[in-house]
């Protein structure tokens, strides 16, 4: 039997995005390429475990928003804040699985590109995402701000959080998308590590919750 993709080769391994026989070579060609791969894909997850991580020269040092400064102090004090926004993000990918990396990566660039022009000059406009899945996603992260800000209200009678603040998580977490992701089109690697940062037992206990009850401040 032939490759289902390439049609030449000799198949060897079983594709569950297409269903299918494939050889090795398109297997690793094609892998979140052309390939909607599966999380629990064994042959993805040995690819994993060998990948390199990705060079700086393949990373647009623009969208890392280097003039942003983010200090060990700010992780420290800010640390529910960004478990919040990484639980959006989270909540947003298990919603929808069809977000990549990519998408992740291009809904925090707009909201940090929004967040900086707040700062900068205090206008408040947001530049429009390209997919009702980014824009979901940008949603839940703009929510969780909100909750985030109403529990502060409701715990110490007023909201301490500034933009300035959120732009940095979102910088954060921008960063740490960049690099944990292949890079490749259809790459979930970071969506990967979102699900483990909140496991589905645990994230269905907290969505369960309260919104106000679910972000524990200092």
């Amino acid at each position: 039997m032939s490759c289902a993709i390439c049609e030449i080769r000799k198949e060897k391994r079983f594709c569950p995005a297409v269903h299918g026989r494939i050889c090795p070579q398109c297997c690793g060609e094609q892998r979140e390429v052309t390939l909607d791969c599966p999380l629990d894909c064994p042959y993805l997850l040995q690819a994993r475990e060998h990948e390199k991580p990705r060079a700086s020269d393949q990373i647009d040092p623009a969208g890392l928003f280097l003039q942003v400064e983010i200090s060990d102090q700010f992780m420290y004090e800010k640390e529910h804040l960004i478990m919040g926004l990484t639980y959006a993000l989270a909540k947003a990918a298990r919603a929808d699985r069809s977000l990549h990396d990519q998408d992740v990566i291009s809904t925090l660039s707009m909201l940090a590109t929004s967040y900086q022009r707040r700062v900068n000059s205090g206008l408040h406009y947001e530049q429009p995402l390209t997919s009702d899945s980014r824009r979901r996603a940008a949603a839940e992260v703009e929510n969780m701000v909100k909750e985030y800000r109403e529990a502060e209200q409701k715990h110490v009678g007023y909201s301490s959080l500034k933009d300035s603040d959120v732009l940095k998580a979102l910088v954060f977490l921008l960063r740490l998308a960049h690099g944990r992701t292949s890079g490749r089109p259809k790459s979930r690697a970071f969506v990967e590590f979102l699900f483990s940062q909140f496991p589905e037992k645990e994230a269905a206990v907290v969505a369960s919750q309260e919104a106000g009850s679910r972000i524990i401040l200092p």
